[in-house]
């Protein structure tokens, strides 16, 4: 779910992309469309057996339902990178009409070189928004030029997991939703298990640039009501609630309840009671650690807030990706890629597909309302946490020079204040000026 620096094109000019594939007959294609009037659209499923089984099936059904287009699906490949391998296929003139696996940062990249088409103008984008009731997680998508580049398949918001067996130990008996609730339990378990940390994760001192999903950007979006952190080339971060969150961190440090060394299974061991937790992780530990039990070894919760904030609807990060369509498509494959995505998404049923086949939750409102869902989240009542909250969800910025930008949050502010180095004012201030810089 993370996602890799992407490397030079020159280097990967030599490598092998598919190019695009009319149909099985043969046919030629002429502007997109084959001689005998079937149009054949290219989409590169992510390179997981799961989602391109699923994609194959789809695909397969609505071929049967609209026989004039033909859509072929195969792979990305990745290697180096499944980003690498789409810019390569630009470059060499054979992207394929569309794709998934994007995150909106990466989105931006393509969009800022013209690579991606503006779904908004296309033919059916209200229409699929509306039945596929994704008003309010689309809300967070606009890009900063008002723009649509990318449809979210699937919108996992992040969750911090509490080892509630833990809790209860220390006399705590649900999982913290306030800074000062937070702090309190630091000083109950330091009191009790003196070798026991709150947060234990080597992660936190590590200016890598994706693992300011996880911790930074969890704690800001809810401080900040979800508020973006850049737009366009301006830093618009909110100060106020940028510091909070660095005090906040700060606090846990002075309480010793912090654990950066590297550690194995931390939260899984009880070393470290508390962490970010995603719907995949779920699946990892019913076949790894079958005693993680919902509700009775572990819960799920909301990011924690500073004091004076509510403590219902709580923003998070989603970690999250969705399709695109590749400006080089013909008009014909264009309007072919939204009529089938369109296809796809009016029927809930193929949202319950995936939701089955992989845990991610499908990116619409309604999936704790919805019929459709009822009977796999009651059998799996661990993910309907993750479906409560994918209205409240944030995707990653819109921005080409997300990279630098987060690896600036790294270096400049969270580690340092992590590790005792700045004060929380200090680091946000050394911050903003890095930021300020890189988008000049």
């Amino acid at each position: 779910m993370k996602t890799k620096k992407v490397v030079s094109i020159l280097f990967l000019a030599s490598l092998t992309v598919t190019s695009l594939a009319a149909c099985s007959t043969g046919n030629k294609v002429q502007n997109g469309v084959v001689k005998d009037g079937v149009t054949t659209i290219e989409f590169w499923a992510a390179p997981n057996p799961t989602q391109q089984v699923y994609w194959k099936e789809v695909a397969e059904e609505f071929t049967k339902e609209n026989p004039e287009i033909n859509v072929n699906v195969s792979p990305m490949k990745e290697s180096p990178t499944s980003e690498a391998s789409i810019q390569s296929a630009i470059a060499g003139g054979s992207a394929p009409t569309m794709s998934e696996n994007i995150n909106r940062g990466f989105a931006a990249q393509l969009a800022d070189s013209k690579a991606l088409v503006k779904l908004d103008e296309l033919n059916g984008w209200d229409k699929l928004k509306e039945s596929r009731n994704m008003e309010n997680t689309m809300e967070g998508w606009e890009f900063s030029d008002n723009h649509q580049y990318v449809m979210p398949i699937y919108s996992s918001p992040m969750l911090f997991g509490w080892r509630l067996d833990i809790l209860e130990e220390i006399g705590v008996h649900e999982a913290p939703k306030t800074y000062s609730e937070m702090l309190d339990v630091a000083k109950k378990l330091k009191e009790k298990y003196p070798d026991k940390y709150v947060w234990a994760k080597d992660a936190l001192a590590d200016p890598t640039a994706w693992k300011r999903w996880f911790d930074f950007f969890m704690l800001y979006d809810a401080a900040s009501n979800g508020n973006n952190f850049v737009e366009g080339t301006k830093f618009i971060g909110d100060e106020k609630a940028g510091e909070k969150v660095l005090g906040f961190v700060d606090d846990l440090r002075k309480e010793d309840a912090l654990l950066t060394r590297k550690a194995k299974d931390p939260f899984e061991s009880g070393l470290g009671i508390f962490t970010d937790i995603g719907p995949w992780t779920i699946s990892y530990w019913k076949e790894k650690f079958p005693e993680m039990k919902w509700n009775e070894t572990y819960t799920l919760a909301a990011p924690p807030v500073p004091d004076d904030k509510e403590t219902s609807n709580v923003n998070t990060f989603a970690d999250t990706k969705g399709l695109v369509v590749y400006a080089s498509a013909t008009k014909e494959q264009q309007e072919a890629a939204m009529k089938f995505i369109n296809w796809v998404y009016s029927n809930p049923e193929n949202d319950l597909k995936w939701f089955e086949k992989t845990n991610l939750p499908p990116a619409r409102d309604d999936l704790t309302t919805n019929d459709t869902f009822k009977v796999f989240l009651d059998k799996n009542p661990e993910l309907l946490p993750y479906a409560a909250a994918v209205p409240n969800a944030i995707p990653p910025m819109d921005n080409s020079k997300y990279n630098d930008i987060q690896t600036f949050i790294g270096q400049h502010a969270f580690n340092p204040v992590v590790k005792g180095e700045k004060d929380p004012k200090t680091a946000w201030k050394d911050m903003q000026e890095a930021i300020e810089g890189v988008l000049k």
